[in-house]
């Protein structure tokens, strides 16, 4: 559900054919499992990428999002990486 903290960031990747009015109106920690993935092959549908496959596209596209958007749209994932540098910082 990343993705939708940068929705403008997976446009792009996609390019020619993404449909940007295919993503959920609540916030990215709200969207259930299927309705984000019905969300990401919506608008990928008519891309000359092809549609999202989770396992040829996530790890690019999550390369792609910016932390500091991701960190303000996801409050998990805030509480997530404070948690690593905590541990880091005691090791």
């Amino acid at each position: 559900n990343w993705f939708f903290a940068e929705w403008e960031a997976v446009a792009k990747f996609f390019g020619q054919g993404f449909r940007s009015d295919a993503k959920p109106n609540q916030a990215c920690e709200k969207v259930n499992k299927t309705e984000a993935l019905n969300a990401l092959e919506k608008a990928t549908r008519d891309c000359k990428k092809g549609k999202y496959r989770k396992g040829q596209h996530s790890f690019k596209l999550l390369a792609l999002i910016s932390s500091s958007q991701l960190l303000a749209a996801s409050p998990w994932a805030k509480r997530f990486i404070d948690e690593i540098v905590k541990r880091k910082s005691t090791n």
